[in-house]
């Protein structure tokens, strides 16, 4: 037990695999018929649902003019492909970040300058009334507030 780290060669697994089946297949004399026939079902029934064997697939190549360029052979290109595609997508947000914050700036410069430049008192945008009277327009309602003085 005081070589646990040591690694076993080829020829020494394959000796201990050997001796492990031997003593396996010598307990399995001895064992009961039920528990073979358990055993039996067990390991059949282990055999239908293993995995499928796993199939290799190649590395894409590409031709070029000059031969053949193989990503697979080099591995800055296997790490170039993943970090590539995430540079470029931290670059668009932080770009569609920049646009937000300059359309919305340009906006409300817009609306100071509209303010800022009108003759009403910027008093008078807080007052509910007169928003209501600024969505309502001026003058699209001057016959309905002519109905509304005669009905009076």
């Amino acid at each position: 037990m005081k070589h646990l780290n040591e690694q076993l060669t080829e020829s020494q697994a394959d000796q201990f695999g050997r001796a492990s089946a031997a003593l396996l297949n010598e307990g399995a004399q001895v064992l009961p018929k039920n528990i073979k026939e358990r055993l039996y079902a067990a390991r059949m029934k282990a055999i239908s649902v293993r995995k499928p064997e796993k199939v290799l697939v190649q590395k894409p190549v590409l031709a070029g003019i000059t031969g053949n360029w193989s990503f697979g052979s080099n591995a800055r290109w296997d790490s170039v492909s993943w970090i590539a595609p995430l540079v470029v997508l931290v670059f668009g947000l932080i770009a569609i970040a920049q646009w937000q914050d300059d359309s919305r700036i340009n906006d409300i410069a817009e609306v100071d300058a509209a303010l800022l430049s009108d003759d009403v008192p910027p008093d008078a945008y807080a007052d509910s009334g007169f928003m209501a009277f600024l969505k309502n327009g001026p003058l699209s309602d001057s016959s309905d507030s002519a109905d509304l003085v005669q009905s009076k």
